[in-house]
């Protein structure tokens, strides 16, 4: 599923970023080598990483 249409990551990119050490979106987003622009994917980003977190 589509996370963030505007840099087109995917719920998988926001999972391994998680995995790689990522706590919040922007340091996802600066995991995959881009910045959050408009910021509407932020709630969703947060429960996949809330997700991924609580499997680890």
């Amino acid at each position: 599923m589509v996370v963030c249409v505007c840099n087109a990551l995917r719920e998988t990119d926001v999972r391994k970023a998680t995995r790689n050490g990522a706590s919040c979106p922007t340091s996802a987003y600066a995991n995959l080598g881009c910045r959050p622009k408009c910021g509407q994917c932020f709630p969703f980003a947060r429960e996949v990483i809330a997700a991924e977190r609580a499997t680890a």
